[in-house]
């Protein structure tokens, strides 16, 4: 079985630590969980206690409603509090709205779980923290040099100089809000149009206090009147117009390709690149680097004559 210097053991269920007697982003429920993000392969309902921001809470109370018995602790960024020896620190991951990395101290060791994050500027949440350790737990969903993320403001510049109605699909936490506010900030002569689906989460941005510009909930006949507009919508959702002839259709994704039927890419992530990896791990400074979710092979060619060791969980 897997082990990060014998602090964290890889279960079926999590990184777990026995020594605070937690899990790390458990994929199924647990008596005590530390929930980095809101995103649901991070958030599943039903954890006897949930430690997350208080933007994390409120997504998760928006998303599970009645079906969600769980007892919350709210966490602020940069206090820390104790779980049995081991005293935890949240910091800003920059993934999404209320998104966190978990560094976590024991026995003189510093262990950082980096959950998902991003090191590019984005407006609509807290900005990524650099934070020094021992132990770098850390995501690589795009960890491979032919990942570079360009500028958004650069991508959506393309669209707006098609000027047609564009239908832009996105995930509805995170994605959807970024791509919302950078039309806003730098576009904002051309409406928005915001799915009903993803109208609640909006709002939970603004009562977290960032405002996310001009936006409007979709209206149909209204979006059929524009000459140049954008309407973001789902994943789900964007699966009905894949026959529209009437609108541009793009998805919003880090990968080369979608998995959904469009007329392009829209490279936009919520996730590092390869360099806001590379980024992380010379700030970071770790002895060891343990790899999650995603694939840590270039990392560990990358790093194999350094004198910082790496291992994939």
């Amino acid at each position: 079985m897997s082990t990060v210097n014998n602090f964290l053991t890889k279960t079926k269920t999590g990184l777990y630590c026995f020594a605070g007697d937690f899990y790390l982003d458990p994929v199924r429920s647990v008596h005590r969980a530390l929930v980095s993000h809101a995103h649901g392969d991070h958030a599943v309902p039903n954890n006897g206690l949930v430690y997350c921001t208080a933007a994390t809470k409120a997504f998760m109370d928006h998303r599970h409603g009645l079906k969600l018995f769980t007892e919350f602790s709210v966490v602020k960024y940069g206090i820390p509090f104790l779980l049995n020896d081991v005293k935890v620190t949240y910091y800003p991951a920059g993934h999404m709205l209320g998104s966190a990395q978990i560094l976590m101290e024991y026995a003189g060791e510093r262990y950082l779980y980096t959950g998902d994050f991003k090191t590019q500027e984005d407006k609509s949440c807290e900005p990524f923290e650099y934070i020094k350790c021992d132990h770098l737990i850390t995501e690589t969903t795009f960890a491979s040099p032919e990942y570079e993320h360009p500028d958004p403001v650069s991508v959506l510049k393309e669209l707006v100089t098609e000027n047609v109605n564009v239908v832009i699909g996105a995930y509805a936490i995170g994605k959807a809000q970024r791509i919302v506010k950078v039309i806003s900030d730098f576009f904002p002569e051309i409406p928005v149009y915001v799915h009903p689906e993803i109208v609640p989460f909006n709002d939970i941005y603004s009562a977290h206090g960032f405002d996310l510009g001009q936006w409007k909930p979709y209206r149909r006949a209204e979006f059929k009147e524009q000459e140049q507009s954008f309407y973001i919508v789902s994943p789900s959702q964007f699966k009905r117009f894949s026959r529209n002839k009437n609108v541009l259709k793009v998805f919003a994704t880090g990968w080369k390709q979608s998995y959904y039927e469009c007329d392009r890419v829209l490279p936009i992530s919520d996730h590092a690149d390869w360099n806001g990896l590379l980024e992380l791990i010379k700030r970071a400074d770790p002895k060891k680097i343990y790899t999650v979710h995603g694939d840590g092979t270039f990392i560990k060619e990358h790093l194999k004559d350094s004198k910082i060791a790496v291992e994939i969980l």
